[in-house]
C-alpha cells in the first residue's frame, strides 16, 4: 500500500540562503521584462519591420502587465525615430466642402497659423487705409467724371442735332420727350395742329429719328455705368493688390519650398480681392471688438485648423493609447453648430482622431473595447488597407442622413497599430475574420508563468524591488520576498512555476505595506505578507464559509469517518472572482444486473457537461476492458453526485466514480474519512487535475472542524505532486499524523488506500461479482432456475 506524502513534498520552500540581501532597498531594478522573451521578440519584429500588415496583436491573460510592457517598449523605440510632420486643414475656396490638408514640419503648423492670423490683422489695417488715400479718391473721381462726361457728351450731341432740326429735348415726369420749336419757343399743341399735314409729318419723322438716337443713348448708359464699375473694381483690385501684395509676398518667400502653401496663398489673395468688402466694414468690425478677429464669420475662412501638433513632444514619434475607441475618436469627425435651427459646419470644426495623433508612430487599443464600438473595427481596417485617414460621418457612409457634410482631403497614414486582448479574442478574430490575418501578422503572446529556477527567483526579487520603488512602498526583507515567491508559485498552481501576474503581485505588495504601516514597521516582513494573503482570502470566501457551514451542520451530507459501500467523497473547485475553493460532494454508485450500461444520472438529467460525460464513458470502457474481456458485461450501474443541483463539468471525479463503482461491485466499504480527486484513462491510470491545493485544503477544513482523527486524508494523482503548495496548517497536521495526502498512479493504488485491502483481493471480488451477474443473465435467458450461491438462493 502506498504511503502518505512527506511534509516536504507538500510545499516547496523558497530558501532564504539564496538571497544575498537584507532588504529590497539594496536591489537594482530589473531592466528586462521577466519571463516574456517570446513576446518581446515578437514586439521587436513587429515594430521594426516596415511592411504593410505588420501590425501587432498582444495577447495574454489579464494582469501580466501587457499594457505597461508594450507602452514602455514603444516609448523607448519612439525616441530613436524621427518626429512625423504636423497636419493642418485650410479652406478650399473653390470647394468649401472639401478642405485641403497640408503637412508641415515640426512646430511649423503653429507658426503657419500665427502667420495667417497676422496676415488677416495686417489686411484689416492695410486695406481700409489704402482706400482712404488721396490717390484712390482722385482716381475714383476720374472714373466718375469720365462717366459723366461720356453721358453729357452723348446728350450734348443729341441736343445739337435737335436744335439743328428745330427740336428741343425736354425732361418730363415720364421721361425724355422731343418737341418742335419756332422762334426759340416750343410749339403748342394747337399751333401744331394748325400746321399743314406735310409739315406735321416732317416734324414727326424728325422726332422719330431723334427718339431712336435717344433710345440708343439710354441703352448705352447702363453699359457705360458697368464699364465704370468695372474700372472701379479694377481700381479696387489694384489697391488691394498694392495693400496686400507685399504682405502675401512675404509669406510666399517664407514658404517658397512648400508648393501646397504657395497655391493656397494665391487662393487667399484672390479671395481677399473678391471679398474686400469684409475688410472695409469698419462699423461691423467695431461691433465685434470683443470677439477675436479669426472668430468673426468674415475672417474665419482664412483660419488654419491645426489637426496634429507635435510641439508638446520632446522628440521621436507619438505613442497614443486610445481608451474609448469609438468611430469618431478613432477616425476623427466634423462637428456641427446650430445656426437659426440649421446645422452648419466648416473646416475649422474638423476634429482629429487617435489615428491622426498617432500617425507616424504607434497606436495602442484595447481589442475588446474596439470591437464593442459600432463600426470602429471596420473603420480601423478600412484606414489600414487604404493607408489613409478619410474623415467621413457614419450617416454619410451609410446614407442614414441627408445633411450636407464635409469631405476633407484624406491624410496619408503611416502607423503601427497594437491591439491588446485576451487569447480567445485573438483566436476568434484569426478564425472568423479573413482580413484580420492580413492586417495583424504579428502575435506577441504574453505568458503568465515562468520556471521556478534559482536564477528566476533572483530576478523575481529584483522585479519586486522595482514594483516597490514604482509605488513608493517600504522595502521588503528577505523573508517577505521569499513568502511572495512562494505565493507566486501557489498562484501559478505549480510548485515548479511562478506566476508573473504583475497586477496580483503588486496588489499583494501594497496590502502587505499597509499592514506593515499599521504595525509601525520600517520594513515589511513575512508576517505582514501572510496577513495580506489571509485578508485577500477572507474578503472573498463568504460563500465558501456558507457551504462549509452547511456541511458541518449536516445539511449537505458529507461523512468524514466510518466506511460505506459504493460511497466516496469527491472534490470539485469553484472559482468566484479572485478566490478558488473546494466543494466536497458525495458520490454514490449502485450496481445490479443489466445490459452493461453505466448510467450517469447527471448526464441523463442534462446536468452533466460533455467532459464529465466523457469521463464516465472512459470509466465504462475501462471496466469492460479490465474485468470482462471474455464475456459481456451484465451490469447496470448508476453514478450520481448527491445533493448537486447545478451543472457538473470536468473529469476530475472520474477516478472517484470508478472507485465507488468498484466498491459497490466488490462489496468492500470505502473509508469515509478519505476524499479523492483525479481523472482516469482507459488503462486505469491516474491523470493530473487542476485546483489540487484548493481541494486538499477545502476537505481539510471540514475534517478539522469535526476533529482530526489521523484517519482522514485526500488522494491525488501522483502527477499532481509537483503542484502542491499547501497551507502551513495542513502541512503541520500531516507532519503530526493527523491528516494525510496520498499520491496514486492508478486505480489499484487508489482503491487499496480507500478500502484498506490489497488490489488483488479487490479485483478478484469485482471479477467474481461480474461473472456472477453474467451467469444469472445466462440462466434467465434460458429460463432455468438454479442456485447461484452457497445459501440456497435462486437466481429468481
Amino acid at each position: 500500500m502506498i504511503k502518505p506524502l512527506a511534509p516536504h513534498q507538500l510545499y516547496t520552500v523558497c530558501s532564504l540562503e539564496q538571497f544575498d540581501f537584507d532588504t529590497t532597498e539594496t536591489l537594482d531594478d530589473l531592466n528586462a521584462v521577466i519571463g516574456q522573451d517570446r513576446a518581446i521578440q515578437a514586439l521587436h519584429l513587429g515594430v521594426n519591420i516596415q511592411h504593410d500588415g505588420y501590425n501587432l496583436f498582444v495577447l495574454g491573460p489579464t494582469g501580466v502587465g501587457k499594457h505597461t510592457v508594450v507602452r514602455e517598449y514603444l516609448e523607448k523605440q519612439s525616441r530613436i525615430r524621427e518626429m512625423p510632420p504636423d497636419w493642418v486643414y485650410v479652406n478650399n475656396f473653390d470647394k468649401p466642402s472639401e478642405p485641403i490638408a497640408i503637412s508641415l514640419t515640426h512646430e511649423h503648423a503653429t507658426i503657419f497659423r500665427n502667420d495667417m492670423h497676422q496676415l488677416v490683422e495686417d489686411l484689416c489695417s492695410a486695406i481700409p487705409s489704402a482706400f482712404e488715400t488721396d490717390e484712390y479718391h482722385l482716381r475714383l473721381q476720374e472714373i466718375d467724371d469720365d462717366l459723366k462726361k461720356t453721358i453729357e457728351s452723348a446728350f450734348s450731341a443729341l441736343n445739337d442735332e435737335a436744335d439743328a432740326n428745330n427740336m428741343r429735348l425736354l425732361r418730363t415726369p415720364h421721361g425724355f420727350a422731343f418737341a418742335p420749336v419756332k422762334n426759340n419757343e416750343v410749339i403748342k399743341p394747337k399751333e401744331f395742329d394748325a400746321l399743314p399735314k406735310e409739315e406735321q409729318q416732317q416734324i414727326e419723322d424728325t422726332i422719330n429719328v431723334l427718339e431712336e438716337k435717344l433710345t440708343a443713348i439710354l441703352r448705352m448708359q447702363p453699359q457705360w455705368q458697368r464699364e465704370a464699375r468695372n474700372k472701379i473694381k479694377e481700381l479696387n483690385r489694384q489697391i488691394v493688390m498694392f495693400a496686400s501684395g507685399h504682405l502675401i509676398d512675404d509669406l510666399k518667400i517664407k514658404y517658397q519650398n512648400h508648393k501646397v502653401i504657395l497655391t493656397y496663398l494665391e487662393a487667399v489673395q484672390q479671395d481677399v480681392i473678391h471679398n474686400l468688402q469684409n475688410f472695409r466694414l469698419e462699423d461691423d468690425t467695431a461691433d465685434h471688438m470683443h470677439v477675436p478677429l479669426m472668430k468673426m464669420p468674415a475672417f474665419r475662412r482664412y483660419d488654419v485648423n491645426i489637426l496634429v501638433d507635435h510641439t508638446q513632444h520632446d522628440g521621436g514619434v507619438p505613442v497614443v493609447f486610445l481608451d474609448l475607441p469609438n468611430y469618431a475618436n478613432l477616425i476623427g469627425a466634423a462637428e456641427y453648430t446650430v445656426h437659426m435651427g440649421a446645422l452648419q459646419t466648416d473646416f475649422t470644426l474638423i476634429k482629429p482622431g487617435a489615428m491622426h495623433r498617432a500617425n507616424g508612430g504607434y497606436l495602442i487599443i484595447d481589442a475588446m473595447k474596439l470591437l464593442m464600438q459600432p463600426y470602429a473595427w471596420e473603420g480601423l481596417k478600412r484606414a489600414l488597407f487604404s493607408r489613409q485617414i478619410k474623415i467621413q460621418s457614419l450617416g454619410q457612409i451609410y446614407s442614414l442622413v441627408s445633411t450636407v457634410s464635409l469631405e476633407p482631403e484624406p491624410i496619408p497614414l503611416n502607423i503601427k497599430v497594437v491591439l491588446i486582448g485576451e487569447r480567445m479574442l485573438y483566436y476568434l478574430l484569426h478564425a472568423y475574420d479573413p482580413e484580420f490575418r492580413q492586417l495583424f501578422k504579428i502575435a506577441a503572446d504574453f505568458d503568465d508563468r515562468l520556471h521556478r529556477t534559482a536564477e528566476n527567483q533572483q530576478m523575481y526579487a529584483r522585479m519586486i524591488a522595482g514594483l516597490l520603488r514604482r509605488d513608493k512602498l517600504r522595502p521588503f526583507d528577505r523573508s517577505a520576498v521569499a513568502r511572495i515567491i512562494e505565493h507566486a508559485a501557489r498562484l501559478a498552481g505549480d510548485a515548479e512555476k511562478l506566476s508573473i501576474s504583475v497586477m496580483d503581485i503588486a496588489d499583494l505588495l501594497r496590502e502587505a505595506d499597509y499592514y506593515a504601516s499599521i504595525s509601525s514597521r520600517a520594513t515589511v516582513n513575512k508576517d505582514n505578507v501572510q496577513r495580506a494573503i489571509d485578508a485577500q482570502i477572507y474578503r472573498g470566501d463568504r460563500l465558501r464559509d456558507q457551504l462549509q457551514e452547511a456541511i458541518n451542520r449536516s445539511i449537505l451530507m458529507i461523512d468524514t469517518d466510518g466506511a460505506e459501500i459504493g460511497q466516496i467523497n469527491g472534490l470539485a473547485v469553484m472559482q468566484l472572482g479572485d478566490v478558488s475553493f473546494a466543494v466536497p460532494s458525495r458520490i454514490t454508485a449502485t450496481a445490479r444486473l443489466g445490459s452493461g450500461k453505466v448510467i450517469d444520472i447527471e448526464r441523463e438529467t442534462k446536468l452533466g457537461g460533455a467532459i464529465h460525460s466523457k469521463g464516465v464513458f472512459i470509466l465504462s470502457s475501462f471496466l469492460a476492458e479490465r474485468y470482462a474481456k471474455d464475456y459481456p458485461l451484465s451490469l447496470s450501474a448508476s453514478l450520481v453526485f448527491e445533493q448537486s443541483y447545478g451543472r457538473i463539468e470536468g473529469d476530475s471525479a472520474s477516478m472517484a466514480e470508478l472507485c465507488s463503482l468498484l466498491s459497490a461491485l466488490s462489496g468492500l466499504p470505502i473509508r469515509q474519512g478519505m476524499a479523492m480527486t483525479g481523472s482516469v484513462n482507459q488503462r486505469g491510470e491516474a491523470q493530473a487535475i487542476g485546483g489540487v491545493n484548493e481541494k486538499i485544503e477545502g476537505y481539510f477544513d471540514i475534517c478539522r472542524f469535526r476533529g482530526l482523527t489521523g484517519k482522514q486524508g485526500v488522494l491525488i494523482p501522483a502527477s499532481n505532486i509537483r503542484h502542491l503548495m499547501l497551507r502551513a496548517d495542513v502541512i503541520e497536521a500531516c507532519a503530526n499524523g493527523q491528516f494525510a495526502v496520498y499520491a496514486y498512479n492508478n486505480h489499484d493504488e487508489a482503491i487499496s488506500v480507500l478500502t484498506g485491502e490489497s488490489p488483488e483481493l479487490i479485483n478478484a471480488r469485482v471479477e467474481a461479482r461480474l461473472r456472477e451477474l453474467e451467469k444469472i443473465r445466462q440462466n434467465l435467458a434460458k429460463n432455468i432456475k438454479e442456485p447461484v450461491n452457497g445459501n440456497g438462493k435462486n437466481a429468481d
